[in-house]
């Protein structure tokens, strides 16, 4: 039933779109009536709650009650505005790409320090801004990760993939819109191997650090996501297998072969797949590998140094 009152004040559209998605059960609903609200009027949420007796004309009123209709149904809020904010910039985001989540701020930050930590122990003055580092984004969906170091490392080269076509043309727009195009080179690949990176005498070209938020969920758990992920999100994006954890063994193994020595790998994890993933990091080939907790207390970061 729509909630969403013949009254069009700012107050009376937020007030019933509240009220239509919380009958519908959706997570978060008064901020997801918000955000509509704020996509459909093209304000800033001080202005929504400075105005709340604005009249607002019909056809956006319309609009917006034909959006919360949708998120009722289980549309994500983020693919009906296109947008999502990640490590403080917005992102381009389509069901083509993965919606970045909050806890995937944490590779960027793990490969922040580790980084810094890096040039700490070998002696050497902190790279700052990334000047001769190349770092690779495997599986970079909208392309957060890239995207997010390239802005704190105005001087380091990256490489981008992702098997999806689709996927990397919302990355290179996402790029474009954050001025970095002519530092991140995108690339359709599965994994690293087929990148076919390789330097003016045809070696393969190595990285200082591979970052990657691999599919994790497994196919066995998909009905225990939430609907608006399991129907709206990209499969090629979410499932890493019937276990969920089968794609890290390859993309380890490809990272041992690119990195150079001492160069970091740090990969995003799902819930459940520490136990699987820290072993594939032996002693032959790894050290200083670390674990990171998200804010929720789950293991959500592995690190690792190559030998």
């Amino acid at each position: 039933m729509n909630r969403i009152s013949e009254e069009r004040s700012v107050r009376a559209l937020l007030k019933g779109g509240i009220a239509e998605l919380r009958d519908a059960q959706v997570p978060s609903y008064t901020l997801a009536a918000e955000l509509l609200l704020l996509h459909v009027l093209g304000r800033g949420r001080t202005w929504i709650y400075s105005h709340p007796e604005e009249e607002i004309v019909a056809p956006v009123a319309e609009q917006y009650s034909a959006l919360v209709r949708r998120r009722a149904a289980g549309e994500p809020t983020q693919h009906l505005t296109g947008k999502q904010e990640f490590w403080g910039l917005e992102f381009e985001v389509t069901p083509d790409v993965l919606i970045p989540r909050p806890e995937t701020e944490h590779v960027i930050e793990v490969a922040l320090d580790r980084l810094a930590l890096r040039e700490l122990n070998a002696g050497r003055p902190q790279k700052t801004d990334g000047a001769g580092l190349r770092i690779a984004d495997i599986g970079t969906g909208s392309g957060c990760i890239a995207i997010g170091l390239a802005k704190e490392l105005p001087a380091a080269a990256f490489v981008a993939t992702d098997i999806s076509p689709a996927a990397l043309s919302v990355a290179r727009r996402n790029a474009t819109s954050h001025g970095v195009t002519d530092r991140v080179r995108f690339l359709k690949a599965n994994l690293l191997e087929e990148s076919g990176e390789r330097d003016q005498a045809d070696r393969r070209i190595s990285f200082d650090l591979i970052v990657s938020n691999p599919p994790y969920v497994g196919r066995r758990e998909a009905g225990t996501l939430m609907r608006e992920v399991r129907e709206h999100e990209p499969e090629i994006a979410l499932y890493g297998g019937e276990e969920g954890y089968e794609l890290y063994a390859d993309l380890i193994a490809q990272s041992a072969k690119y990195l150079l020595p001492g160069g970091v790998l740090v990969l995003e994890l799902g819930h459940n797949s520490l136990p699987a993933v820290q072993p594939l990091l032996d002693a032959s080939t790894w050290t200083k590998v670390g674990v990171t907790n998200d804010l929720a207390g789950i293991p959500r970061v592995i690190a690792a140094e190559r030998l």
